[in-house]
């Protein structure tokens, strides 16, 4: 039987690997040719209209969106976006040392505060389209006004914005692991005996 030092190096093996394979898969998102313009969108928030072009602070700055599923088909805020928003609320300076990032959602500016205001995210810059078809476009939302966790990254160029990144929760086929490395959560989990089963924020 194989005792535990040995399984230990055996799977020290294999988390080397899964940490050379993330770094190969963050470089072949890096080496992604340009992607699309888009839209210079409009979007609401509490201090007034605002362009996409607007959210970035600086020139070659990347610009970070996140889309909270909330808003329209979706009625209530998305456990699981709440989850993710509870970290990034505390790690907002550590993010804005590197890029710009603001959070969207399909509900109203009104609904936005009121929910920002109940969880205490005061770090993060919260934005609106619920007139808007930015999230439609972008992937975020389904034709049925259904929200999908979602992120996309843009950088600003003297033609436009280009799309560089886009992804969500939902890979392919049954996979809806996608963005599971934006909270630590259940990676945490994933550390003990039990793992992670079926657990999922409520």
């Amino acid at each position: 039987m194989t005792n535990y030092d040995d399984a230990r190096d055996e799977l020290l093996d294999a988390e080397v690997e899964l940490m050379l394979q993330r770094e190969r898969v963050a470089a072949l998102r890096r080496s992604l040719p340009p992607g699309p313009m888009v839209t210079d969108y409009e979007f609401d928030s509490d201090t007034g209209e605002v362009s996409l072009r607007q959210l970035f602070s600086a020139p070659g700055r990347p610009l970070v969106l996140y889309h909270f599923m909330y808003g329209k088909a979706q009625t209530e805020p998305c456990p699981s976006c709440s989850m993710w928003t509870d970290g990034w609320n505390a790690i907002a300076g550590h993010l804005a040392a590197r890029i710009d990032f603001a959070v969207v959602t399909a509900a109203s500016v009104a609904e936005n505060q009121a929910m920002v205001a109940e969880r205490g995210w005061s770090n993060l810059r919260w934005l609106s389209a619920a007139d808007s078809f930015f999230k439609a476009d972008i992937g975020g939302e389904g034709d049925d006004g259904s929200q999908w966790p979602f992120i996309s990254v843009y950088e600003q160029t003297d033609e436009g914005i280009r799309l560089t990144y886009s992804g969500g929760a939902h890979l392919r086929d049954d996979h809806w692991r996608g963005i599971d490395l934006l909270s630590p959560v259940w990676n945490f989990f994933d550390l003990t005996p039990k793992g992670r089963g079926d657990w999922m924020p409520g």
